[in-house]
């Protein structure tokens, strides 16, 4: 039983939105990934939304470009958490995808990360599903904590050699 749906307008977005799954994976969350259209199958898009709750979906993480209708979309039809990743692939390089995903009329909120910010989409996911898992919420609290550890390692090293050494070093 997949606690995570991931969801994409088109197959074309699978790309961007496979670094969902490489979070996902990294907490070992169960996941199903299918794509649909909040457009193209509105009908199929609805019956997922409704459904989600009932085979134990916990959070649906929705991906899409352009409009970027489809986590609103979902979110009109379930109580469940729904992710909004606006994607970059239309002629506004997302701007009009992020735009889409954030303004939300009042009573129907899409959490929203970056354009192209689905890794960040997965982190989401796992702390929502932490609040009620402790086993999740732990390897959220060790991923943070191997976070601040390499941001140390990389501060001491530029004080041991120099910022401009150090910027050299990263250069090569």
């Amino acid at each position: 039983m997949a606690k995570v749906s991931v969801v994409m307008g088109s197959d074309s977005d699978l790309p961007i939105m496979s670094a969902c799954m490489q979070a996902l994976d990294r907490f070992d969350i169960s996941y199903e990934v299918l794509i649909s259209s909040a457009h193209r199958l509105p009908e199929d898009t609805a019956s997922f939304a409704k459904n989600a709750e009932e085979r134990g979906v916990e959070v649906i993480i929705a991906g899409a470009g352009g409009a970027a209708h489809l986590a609103g979309a979902i979110s009109a039809l379930t109580p469940l958490p729904v992710i909004g990743v606006p994607l970059s692939g239309s002629a506004l390089g997302g701007v009009d995808a992020l735009y889409a995903v954030v303004q939300m009329p009042r009573g129907i909120p899409v959490a929203t990360v970056a354009v192209d910010g689905a890794f960040n989409a997965g982190i989401l996911a796992a702390q929502i599903i932490g609040a009620s898992d402790q086993n999740i919420r732990q390897r959220v609290k060790q991923y943070k904590e191997d976070l601040a550890q390499q941001v140390r390692k990389k501060n001491q090293k530029m004080q041991q050699i120099g910022f401009r050494e150090y910027l050299d070093e990263k250069a090569k």
